[in-house]
């Protein structure tokens, strides 16, 4: 059996507990080198997660000998040029989400994966959990007809850093960086998800507006999108609202019934038929990524399959740039 050692480009947030601890966690995958262009960040990941080698630079990790495969944790405007850099020092990558911070960088992604042939995974982690597969199985068993559209609800009040100055706001809030505002960020999920359900979305407009006034990016946004399928749906996303209007939602209607859950929360799923309604409650692991991270593992093994990829993940940026009016 192959034995993954990775390094980690990028030790942030997400590496500390959704990600980082799952990938020491899968049989026959370590963690050996971390890299953060802050020394201080790098040598204290490294130490608290008993890595021994950590690194300043990305190239440098990249050709480190004993590093097999490459972890992006990086903001999505850095992802293509690392993600570049691996697939062409020939080394497997497991990317961030979004793929990328545009849907022409995604492409870009895809144009060196199809002449290296050296696989990249993007962490659309959601597709393998527990949660979303029983909404998959919901949905494939029949109970609820012929599907007939989709919704997505999406509103939360603004956080403590969204009122920072414009030099000191969060990444997520700088467009440059991430691609948007919080909808690029937490949208691509909820896509990819409906993706994953109903294939890929073939058409998509949007409008979106700045009415909080916190930041330049855009805070609220409705789109409506259709699937290659024929299916329509519709979203409706705001970052500024008030306490009472928070919501985390998507509703799956059929002709036979609907049924509700949400992306980030984890409520319980609500099946809705003519038997009338029923709450299922799904747990899901202590590590978020490990069932994809196991997954991805094992397709490097040659023991499985991994469709989450640099190519399944692209329409994801496709529709957001249409929402966005990027093209």
């Amino acid at each position: 059996m192959k034995k993954l050692q990775w390094g980690f480009v990028g030790c942030g947030e997400v590496t500390e507990k959704k990600s980082g601890p799952a990938f020491s966690e899968v049989e026959g995958s370590s963690v050996v080198a971390v890299m953060s262009r802050d020394a201080k960040k790098a040598k204290s990941y490294a130490e608290r997660h008993k890595v021994k080698k950590w690194y300043t630079d990305a190239q440098e990790l990249i050709n480190d000998p004993e590093v097999n495969a490459v972890y992006i944790a990086t903001p999505p405007s850095s992802h293509t040029t690392f993600a570049i850099m691996a697939m062409k020092a020939g080394k497997p990558v497991y990317v961030e989400k979004p793929l990328a911070a545009s849907y022409e960088d995604c492409v870009r992604i895809n144009k060196v994966y199809e002449d290296t042939k050296i696989p990249c995974f993007v962490a659309y982690y959601r597709r393998e959990l527990p949660y979303f597969k029983k909404v998959k199985d919901i949905i494939n068993s029949g109970q609820l007809g012929k599907i007939i559209n989709v919704q997505i609800r999406f509103a939360v009040p603004p956080r403590d850093l969204d009122y920072e100055k414009a030099d000191k706001l969060p990444w997520r809030l700088q467009p440059d960086i991430a691609g948007g505002g919080y909808f690029y960020d937490l949208a691509s999920h909820q896509l990819d998800l409906l993706q994953y359900f109903f294939g890929v979305i073939t058409e998509a407009n949007g409008i979106c507006a700045n009415r909080g006034g916190l930041y330049e990016a855009e805070d609220s946004v409705s789109a409506c999108f259709r699937f290659e399928t024929g299916l329509p749906g519709s979203g409706s996303w705001c970052f500024v609202a008030h306490d009472s209007a928070a919501e985390d939602r998507i509703e799956i209607i059929g002709d036979k019934g609907k049924v509700c859950f949400s992306v980030f929360n984890y409520e319980p799923i609500v099946l809705h038929t003519s038997n009338g309604a029923q709450r299922i409650e799904v747990p899901n692991p202590p590590y978020v990524q490990f069932p994809l991270i196991k997954s991805v593992v094992e397709h490097l093994q040659g023991i499985g399959v991994c469709t989450c990829t640099c190519v399944s993940a692209t329409p994801v940026n496709w529709v957001m740039d249409r929402i966005l009016s990027k093209f």
